[in-house]
């Protein structure tokens, strides 16, 4: 709800300052005294265009802070400010102000943090609707309807969002699916072949290591066995060092009881046989280890070769090769078995769709029940504002599928026919403004139970009508104002006498400055402003009496 509304340096105010309660708030005043420079300060901030003519000749800048309610903790306007960072503190009013410079210039504020226009009018359409005779939003816009149509009905979409978002990931699912196996057909006759050769070639982790150190042993090997050949001549043999040797010893073996020196060097040889002999043993051990076949060295070589260029190939390393042919295998059966896997999802899509269509009518046939309703609520509205020769109608409409959505199926619209025999139109397409003005007030009527922005305001939602159909709008707009805020600007004073608090707007001139303000009404002064919207500007007794009816008459 909006409690202030501070306006600076706006056309003809230089100054005022407004507090606004609940219920029903008319504003009333001479023609061209600037009601509209009001619901121009206020457009200003909720979000509209920055017109630099709305800065006061003279200043450089003129302001306008609206000061509405705090927002409900977990309403759709508290999530909308909390993402996009606007702090709100728990119980504190929410603060809009708007600068607009006389270059053009313009800067916007929520709770004193800067902001962009456009979130200033998304914040503004949460909190006010502003109806005139030239509105084209709100109510009049097809987008709503349905919207509306629902709350009005007290239906819940709740069950048709969540069977629509279930129908759209089991297609999702079956598109990718479908999508996988296609292009995994397309590489068909690769995997096979792949798998074929992998399967055949049967790499195992490690293996590349394994063959490296086996071939790497070998080459040593082959690089020593000359060396080694020279070894055994040299020690083995009749001719060679060992055999030797052990003559030597032999010989020494006869005398050396002839000197205790020659018993030494026989122990010395005895050692060195023994030494040798390990010796020759550790060589022909080693000759063992270091032989080369000729043929395995081959063969390592080229199942090493073959490993390596495999990897290449299929660009991984050597070792993920057995893994990459269990993945190719593995793709390979899917596409093999794709078809069936395929069958199953299909059957998923089918059976979500179905639960989707189900809840789907449900719901259609709960909007063509509400609009039933809606239609004899709005027929019982349009008789007293002067539109007895008017037809209202909701119509609900069966998408064609590729316009199915979460909402449901149906695209709703309020129509009307504004002569007997004359066709159904949107409310735009017909409606004079008078007569828009008055729909917009049935249609509010009609759906008031349904809520909408804490503040509505009507701009000279009476013009070209008196009488009783002027009270039987002021009796509307009062019911209206149970149920929220409604500020009204009227000429209308059966309109006047149905207002809980009363704003007067004057214009005053000193010299060459002309100025606009506006003044709370007393009772005393409000009989006699409705008087003058009675009588005109010489306000009679019998003006004054009347005005005492109208009032009492509320």
């Amino acid at each position: 709800m909006l409690t202030g509304l501070s306006i600076r340096n706006i056309v003809l105010i230089e100054a005022l300052d407004l507090a606004f309660e609940r219920g029903l708030t008319v504003l009333t005043g001479e023609t061209g005294a600037g009601k509209s420079i009001l619901l121009d300060a206020l457009g200003l901030a909720l979000g509209m265009r920055a017109d630099s003519g709305l800065v006061r000749a003279g200043t450089d800048q003129a302001s306008v802070t609206a000061t509405f309610d705090a927002p409900a903790a977990g309403s759709a306007l508290a999530r909308l400010l909390d993402e996009n960072g606007v702090a709100q503190e728990p119980g504190e009013p929410l603060l809009i102000r708007r600068t607009l410079k006389a270059d053009g210039g313009s800067r916007a504020f929520l709770n004193d943090q800067p902001c962009s226009a456009a979130l200033l009018r998304d914040v503004g359409a949460w909190l006010v609707e502003i109806h005139g005779q030239h509105d084209e939003r709100g109510l009049l816009n097809p987008r709503g309807h349905m919207d509306l149509l629902d709350a009005f009905g007290g239906l819940d979409t709740g069950a048709v969002r969540a069977a629509h978002a279930a129908w759209q990931e089991a297609q999702g699912r079956l598109t990718a699916a479908r999508e996988a196996l296609d292009s995994a057909a397309r590489e068909r006759d690769y995997l096979a072949h792949a798998v074929a050769e992998l399967t055949g070639f049967a790499p195992e982790p490690g293996e590349e290591e394994a063959l490296a150190g086996e071939r790497a042993a070998m080459q040593k090997g082959a690089r020593l066995t000359e060396d080694m050949a020279a070894l055994d001549a040299l020690l083995g043999g009749s001719e060679g060092a060992l055999s030797k040797l052990r003559q030597a010893a032999r010989r020494l073996d006869r005398i050396g009881s002839e000197h205790e020196l020659l018993a030494g060097a026989l122990a010395a040889f005895d050692r060195a046989v023994i030494e040798a002999a390990e010796a020759e043993e550790l060589l022909e051990r080693a000759g063992e280890a270091l032989s080369v076949d000729p043929a395995r060295l081959d063969a390592i070589e080229t199942r090493l070769f073959d490993l390596r260029a495999l990897a290449r190939k299929h660009q991984v390393a050597a070792d993920d090769l057995a893994e990459l042919t269990e993945q190719m295998s593995a793709q390979l059966a899917r596409i093999d078995a794709g078809e069936a896997g395929l069958a199953e999802l299909e059957s998923e899509v089918a059976a979500a769709r179905a639960d989707y269509e189900a809840q789907a009518q449900a719901l259609s046939a709960g909007r063509q029940a509400a609009a039933v309703r809606l239609d004899a609520a709005m027929k019982d509205e349009l008789a007293p504002l002067k539109l007895d020769a008017a037809r209202f109608r909701t119509d609900v409409e069966l998408l064609p599928e590729g316009q199915w959505r979460a909402a449901g199926r149906d695209r709703v619209e309020f129509m009307i026919s504004t002569n007997p025999g004359a066709p159904f139109a949107p409310l735009t397409k017909i409606a004079s403004g008078g007569e828009l003005s008055r729909f917009i007030l049935a249609l509010k009527v009609a759906l008031a139970a349904q809520g909408g922005a804490g503040t509505m305001i009507f701009d000279e939602i009476d013009r070209g009508v008196g009488g009783a159909v002027a009270g039987a709008i002021g009796e509307r707009l009062a019911r209206l104002a149970g149920e929220a805020q409604v500020i009204v600007v009227t000429h209308s004073p059966q309109v006047a006498a149905r207002g809980a608090a009363h704003l007067l707007i004057a214009k005053s001139s000193e010299g060459t400055i002309t100025r606009t303000g506006v003044h709370p009404l007393d009772e005393r002064e409000r009989r006699e402003e409705i008087a003058r919207m009675l009588s005109g500007a010489a306000i009679t007794d019998e003006a004054r009496a009347q005005a005492d009816r109208l009032l009492e008459g509320v």
